[in-house]
C-alpha cells in the first residue's frame, strides 16, 4: 500500500466521531455473538469472598469483534458488510435485525442447529487508583470458529468490491476458521482489496506459536496491534515508552516481507498513543485521546475505524 505523506493525524481529522461524507467499502470478517454487559458500582472483584447479589444496570446486545467494528465504521464508510458464521436459534433474528438497523450488509452464514455464542462482560467499581477491572467471559466454541473456505467464497464478490477487508486473530484459534481467513485474504489480494489484520486476542502469543501468526501478517497491508503483543510474539519485552516501541521497528521489518503499515498502540493502558510505521516510507506518532474520563467501551473500535478511513484517504493513485 503506497501512501501519500498525510497531514495531521486521524484523531485530529476526521476524528473519532465519524465524517459527513462517507467513503469507501469495508468488509469485516470475524466473531458475531450475543453479549451481556454490566457495570458493578458497588463491587470490587477483590472484595468478593462469598456469593453476592448486587443490582446494577445490565443490557444485552449484539456484539463480537466483527459487529463491534462495523458499528463504529458506519460513521465513516459508505458500504459495510459483515461476513462470518452464527448459530441458528432465537437470537439469530436479533442479530440480523441489528445489522439491518446499522445499515450493514448481512453476509452471515447460519449453522443449522447450532446455538449462538454468548459472552458476559462485567466491570467492577472504580477506585482512586483507576477505572474498574473488566472481566470478559466468552464462550469458546463459537460458530465463528467453524467458518469455512466455502463460506468465504460465497462472500467473494463483496470482498472484491471492497476497498478493505478487515480480519482479526480470533479466526486463527481454529484451524477451520484460520483457513477461511487465509482464503478471504487471498481473494482480497487478487482483487486489489487491502487486507487489514487486528492482532487479537492481546495474549495471542500465549495461545499460538508465532509461526502460526506470522503467515497472516505477511498477507496484511495494515496491521493493528498493541506494541506489547507483537513484542512478545518476537520474544522481546513489552515496550511502554515511544523509544522502546521504535526499537521494535527493525525487527518488524525483518519479520514480514513487503511494506505493511503497522499501527502500534502503546502507553500505560496500551491505547494512549499510536506509532504508525511503514518501512522506508513513513513514521508518525500521535495521541489517541484515550485516558481518564473517556468512554472505555468501544474506544479501540472507534480509533480503528477512523484510522482505516484516514489511511485509505492517504493512498496514492
Amino acid at each position: 500500500m503506497d501512501l501519500v505523506r498525510p497531514t495531521g493525524t486521524p484523531v485530529d481529522r476526521p476524528g473519532l466521531d465519524g465524517v459527513v461524507e462517507r467513503r469507501f467499502g469495508l468488509v469485516v470478517m470475524g466473531d458475531v455473538r450475543i453479549e451481556v454487559r454490566a457495570a458493578l458500582p458497588e463491587v470490587r472483584f477483590t472484595e468478593l469472598t462469598a456469593d453476592r447479589l448486587t443490582y446494577a444496570p445490565a443490557r444485552i446486545m449484539v456484539a463480537g469483534t466483527a459487529v463491534n467494528l462495523a458499528r463504529r465504521a458506519t460513521g465513516y464508510f459508505r458500504r459495510i458488510a459483515v461476513t462470518g458464521k452464527i448459530g441458528d436459534d432465537d437470537f439469530t433474528p436479533l442479530i440480523r435485525r441489528e445489522l439491518r438497523r446499522l445499515g450493514v450488509r448481512d453476509l452471515l452464514r447460519a449453522e443449522p442447529g447450532a446455538a449462538n455464542a454468548v459472552s458476559v462482560m462485567l466491570r467492577d467499581r472504580a477506585t482512586a487508583d483507576g477505572p474498574g477491572v473488566r472481566l470478559l467471559v466468552a464462550e469458546e466454541h463459537a460458530p465463528s470458529r467453524r467458518l469455512t473456505e466455502a463460506d468465504v467464497r460465497r462472500a467473494a464478490g463483496e470482498i472484491r468490491r471492497a476497498d478493505v477487508l478487515f480480519t482479526d486473530g480470533y479466526s486463527l484459534l481454529s484451524p477451520i476458521s484460520a483457513a477461511a481467513l487465509r482464503r478471504a485474504a487471498a481473494i482480497a489480494r487478487r482483487a486489489g482489496t487491502l487486507v487489514a489484520f487486528d492482532v487479537v486476542p492481546h495474549d495471542v502469543d500465549a495461545r499460538l506459536p508465532a509461526a502460526e501468526v506470522t503467515p497472516v501478517l505477511e498477507l496484511a497491508d495494515i496491521v493493528v496491534t498493541e506494541a506489547a503483543t507483537v513484542a512478545r510474539l518476537l520474544g522481546r519485552p513489552a515496550p511502554v515508552e515511544a523509544g522502546e516501541v521504535r526499537e521494535l521497528l527493525p525487527a518488524l521489518d525483518a519479520l514480514v516481507p513487503g511494506r505493511p503499515l503497522w499501527l502500534l498502540r502503546f502507553g500505560p493502558g496500551c491505547l494512549e498513543r499510536v506509532l504508525a510505521h511503514q518501512r522506508d516510507r513513513l513514521e508518525l506518532e500521535y495521541a489517541t485521546g484515550y485516558g481518564e474520563g473517556v468512554e472505555r467501551a468501544g474506544f479501540g473500535d472507534r480509533l480503528t475505524a477512523g484510522e482505516l478511513y484516514w489511511w485509505l484517504s492517504a493512498r496514492s493513485g
